[in-house]
């Protein structure tokens, strides 16, 4: 398999949230080369500024370098298909954002699954897009 993370599943399995044993066996996977995860550099960025603004920028450089030390591979996605395609997500879907158009369009180019545990930004994207989808926790129930 290869899977494009969003920031929010690496973030789950950062901070033991639910959802972070499904990373935490993917990583494992990619460990033992049976499976590739990939992550934009948009969405590593995400993650970065998530935990500066929350924990501090020294946190913040350790936080990376944790990830830096699993087998995740970061995507520059200045690349033209990856940039072409970010473009084209943002310019046919509504409200959509930024960063989450760069996540799937790295899944869409790299012919991946886009895991992810943003039900609230993404459910919605699910069934418009030709990109599968791997949610690592359960939908929350509506009241």
């Amino acid at each position: 398999m290869t899977g494009i993370l969003d920031a929010c599943a690496l973030i789950a399995w950062l901070k033991e949230e639910p959802g972070a044993d499904v990373v935490d066996d993917l990583l494992d996977q990619a460990e033992e080369g049976t499976t590739d995860l990939f992550i934009s550099i948009i969405n590593l960025v995400e993650i970065y500024y998530g935990f500066m603004k929350d924990q501090g920028e020294d946190r913040a450089r350790e936080i990376i370098q944790t990830v830096r030390e699993t087998a995740v591979k970061v995507i520059d996605t200045t690349d033209g298909a990856v940039f072409e395609e970010v473009a084209r997500l943002k310019s046919t879907l509504k409200n959509f954002s930024l960063a989450d158009a760069f996540g799937l369009a790295t899944a869409s180019v790299y012919d991946g699954v886009f895991i992810t545990c943003d039900h609230h930004e993404l459910a919605k994207f699910e069934g418009q897009v030709k990109i599968p989808f791997l949610w690592i926790r359960p939908a929350p129930q509506k009241a």
